[in-house]
């Protein structure tokens, strides 16, 4: 029989959530493990499109203590950014073993810790931090039962447009990645349909800076989820072709159909809310709502910083947006593909603990689960709006470190205590 390995500290999963856990662990001097079942940063190589550029500049979108080898204005590459981890793996000679996938985790009887089920065998933990990340299981609603003659995919599926059968494309989701796709087909000379769901739309840079300086400055990254469902409310913003604002406006105006959201599907035909003009309104507003605080901020801290007037002109509402279609024939339109750019889930089946609310979400306080010993890193809004990203991860997985280290201290007291 195999033995049993135990660990202080089990991390599960080498993305970014998992490479910054190790690496302040490892400031703390707490003995860990990092299990990834793929390679270090795997789904940044193997589950995202071939042009996907990080939607942040390189002097933001980055950890700390390293910069990334380029122009510090520039947009990385997928393959740099997971280039990028696997450097900041080296750099702090993250312990990560690859091609192990944990498979179930309970708590042990009568003592602290974890039994955790591995392919590479039995393990116990002290502690368990799940640091597998946002970006988990495809989400496709089910709005459609299956289609003849359609080919469907989630985003995490789409690599170019050579990837997809002759025809037209509809895409259902107006976030980062499906804004980002549907332009990238559109100029490939595909006819596109973009069903538009609520969002944000931040411009690309203002008065000389980027979206992510104004963000930060204005405190925007430090938001918290203030009203129920707010926090889900995607974001589109690209940084594709060294950086641009989305506007959804002139994606129409060269050609892509836009409509509202995708709400079923009978007779041959994909149904839809009338809801398109009121979802662009709103991106519009929360567009110009980030201009107005900019310019406060410019004036109320005297700055030198050029004027932008022209950022404000926002086209009109083309006679096709405001007289949108209740539905869609597929057949009619050519429709070949569904891309569902509609976000992922979380499969935390294999935790048997008392960590979830009657709704299957992790119950905990920055991370710090409600099950001693157990944390969890790298969901949205983990501590605020800057959790799932790239530099927001290292700030909360700094918090669960600490925390573990606190911990330790006071187990400490039990065992030199006379």
């Amino acid at each position: 029989m195999m033995a049993t390995e135990d660990v202080h500290t089990l991390i599960v999963g080498a993305g970014q959530a998992g490479i910054a856990m190790s690496a302040h662990l490892s400031r703390h001097r707490v003995p860990h493990l990092v299990l990834e079942k793929g390679r270090i940063a795997e789904s940044w190589r193997t589950a995202r499109w071939d042009s996907l550029v990080a939607n942040g500049p390189a002097w933001h979108d980055r950890f700390p203590d390293l910069a990334f080898p380029c122009d510090p204005q520039s947009f990385v590459g997928k393959e740099g950014v997971a280039d990028y981890f696997e450097a900041y793996a080296r750099r702090h000679e993250a312990p990560v073993r690859c091609g192990v996938e944990v498979t179930g985790a309970e708590r042990l009887p009568g003592r602290p810790g974890f039994r955790m089920e591995t392919s590479d065998g039995i393990m116990t933990a002290r502690n368990v931090v799940v640091a597998t990340g946002p970006f988990r299981v495809p989400s496709i609603p089910a709005l459609l039962p299956p289609l003849n003659g359609i080919t469907e995919l989630h985003s995490s599926a789409y690599r170019n447009p050579q990837q997809l059968p002759e025809g037209a494309v509809l895409v259902v989701g107006s976030g980062s990645s499906g804004a980002q796709i549907a332009d990238e087909l559109l100029r490939a000379g595909r006819d596109v349909h973009l069903s538009i769901s609520p969002h944000g739309r931040p411009p690309r840079r203002y008065r000389g800076l980027d979206c992510a300086w104004w963000l930060g400055v204005l405190g925007k990254w430090d938001v918290q989820a203030e009203t129920p469902g707010k926090q889900h409310v995607t974001m589109a913003v690209s940084g594709a072709r060294g950086g641009e604002t989305v506007d959804f406006r002139r994606m129409a105006a060269r050609g892509m159909r836009l409509l509202g959201t995708v709400r079923g599907y009978a007779d041959g035909r994909i149904l839809l809310a009338s809801d398109l003009e009121e979802n662009l309104k709103r991106g519009d507003q929360s567009y110009l709502a980030l201009l107005d605080e900019a310019d406060a901020f410019v004036t109320r801290n005297g700055l030198d910083l050029p004027e932008e007037p022209q950022a404000r002109e926002i086209g009109p509402l083309l006679d096709g947006l405001t007289n949108t279609p209740h539905d869609l024939h597929l057949a009619e339109a050519g429709i070949t593909t569904i891309i569902w750019a509609t976000g992922f889930t979380f499969d935390h089946r294999w935790l048997r603990v008392d960590a979830f609310d009657e709704a299957g979400k992790p119950r905990h306080q920055r991370g710090v689960s409600s099950e001693r010993g157990l944390y969890f890193l790298g969901l949205p809004w983990l501590s605020g709006r800057a959790s799932s990203f790239i530099w927001g991860v290292w700030h909360d997985a700094r918090y669960i470190a600490d925390h573990i280290a606190g911990q330790d201290r006071y187990l400490e007291q039990i065992t030199t205590t006379p």
